[in-house]
């Protein structure tokens, strides 16, 4: 389930939002008062949202939006007036006075695109350093050497000893080294 902050200038609405959310079955991770305080709980949590009002004492909501991770959204809460000066696209806006349901809906939307986006991301192919390209290439050229393989026969031995062992396959070459000095 993903995280939420709660972050109002005043404790008093932030608690009453943060028990509009837990009554509706979201998870909140932290209630904040200041920007600060928000960034020090998304940097232990690593994602979520921020549910919030647009100024704090020390920060205002765009300057908190530039400074959080990217694998946070932000959902500013705020009157006519002030949302009609919000000109950042990556914020989703809701108008006061709040219902509810469009919360509730808004919320659920904004979680389904940060689910999206984390599976997207898992699915990207990890890129390497180029140590690590030197390391699985070393690793191959001892396997060839040592065991008469070839090229191909030596990636497919590791790709499945990294499957079998259930590591990646740089600590796959990482063991074949160390097997392989004995």
């Amino acid at each position: 389930m993903v995280s939420i902050i709660v972050v109002f200038p005043k404790a008093e609405d932030a608690k009453n939002i943060r028990n509009i959310l837990v009554r509706s079955g979201y998870r909140v991770a932290a209630v904040c008062t200041s920007g600060a305080q928000v960034l020090q709980v998304a940097d232990r949590i690593g994602e979520g949202i921020v549910v919030c009002g647009y100024k704090f004492s020390d920060v205002m909501y765009s300057d908190l939006l530039a400074d959080l991770p990217e694998s946070f959204e932000m959902l500013l809460i705020a009157s006519r007036s002030v949302l009609e000066l919000c000109d950042d696209r990556g914020i989703v806006c809701l108008e006061l006075p709040l219902k509810i349901h469009d919360l509730a809906n808004t919320l659920e939307m904004m979680m389904g695109n940060l689910l999206r986006r984390k599976k997207r991301k898992k699915l990207q192919p990890k890129v390497r350093s180029e140590e690590e390209i030197r390391l699985i290439a070393d690793a191959k050229r001892l396997l060839m050497e040592r065991n008469s393989m070839t090229e191909e026969e030596a990636h497919r031995y590791m790709q499945k000893c990294s499957m079998d062992s259930g590591t990646n396959i740089v600590e796959t070459a990482q063991m074949v080294f160390a097997l392989m000095k004995y």
